[in-house]
């Protein structure tokens, strides 16, 4: 009886009135009033300072309020654990990242994710461009955040969760460090340094060279490359 008679003084403290928390507990107001008053007869205390229509909590009720939200929450959760074991379903959350991304924004969304959906178990790995758009298009994963190389399919839900400018760096001892500027066009013959694991090595040269189009030579280096200021790429949801 100790834990409704809880949910029932929350509500009340919550809606500052007793005919709102009565609606919100599906119960009479006269009822809801009972169960306050032996509430505060089974702890000896007053809760509840009430001058007319109007009631303010005492020392004791701001205290008990603050531990009952405490331990309503708790037993909430220990409730749908206990379902979702009963039931033997498990609701999971399978998340693919890009490889070589070094951010907080992922690791503190899922902390928060976690606190408010603790029946949630996350499943997080990281891999290449072509690595996590098989993990989505084989149903490998739910949610992928990775760069836009392709255009988006209405197979997915497409959210772009930030734009990111694109710096191309020459040598000053090159034939363009003379240039005050420089088009995409004169770069595309010009030989590039890409950042791939070897295992991502020839994707990610079909993906310069077919797609956009840099005919040039290719040296390829494995050092994960540090974040960008953008934080996280588009993310896509199967």
């Amino acid at each position: 009886m100790l834990l409704r008679q809880m949910r029932y003084f929350t509500a009340v403290v919550d809606c500052g009135s007793f005919t709102e928390a009565a609606e919100r507990c599906y119960i009479s107001q006269s009822a809801i009033s009972q169960q306050i008053q032996a509430l505060e007869k089974e702890l000896g205390v007053e809760l509840l300072r009430r001058e007319n229509r109007r009631f303010a909590m005492t020392a004791a009720g701001e205290s008990f309020y603050v531990r009952s939200k405490a331990i309503l929450e708790q037993a909430d959760a220990m409730v749908q654990e206990v379902k979702r074991l009963g039931t033997d379903r498990e609701l999971r959350l399978r998340i693919g990242y890009l490889r070589g991304y070094s951010g907080l924004e992922l690791h503190q969304a899922v902390a928060e994710f976690s606190r408010r959906y603790p029946e949630v178990a996350i499943s997080i790995v990281n891999g290449t461009h072509e690595e996590l758009y098989n993990l989505l298009r084989l149903n490998g994963a739910d949610l992928v955040f990775n760069d836009q190389r392709r255009a988006f399919s209405d197979a997915y839900v497409n959210d772009e969760l930030a734009q990111c400018g694109l710096w191309a760096e020459v040598s000053l001892h090159g034939p363009m460090g003379a240039l005050d500027r420089v088009d995409v066009e004169e770069l595309r013959g010009t030989p590039c340094i890409l950042i791939s694991s070897r295992e991502g090595q020839s994707a990610e040269q079909a993906y310069y060279q077919n797609t956009l189009g840099f005919g040039g030579s290719y040296l390829f280096r494995r050092t994960p490359a540090p974040p960008g200021p953008c934080g996280l790429p588009p993310a896509r949801r199967g």
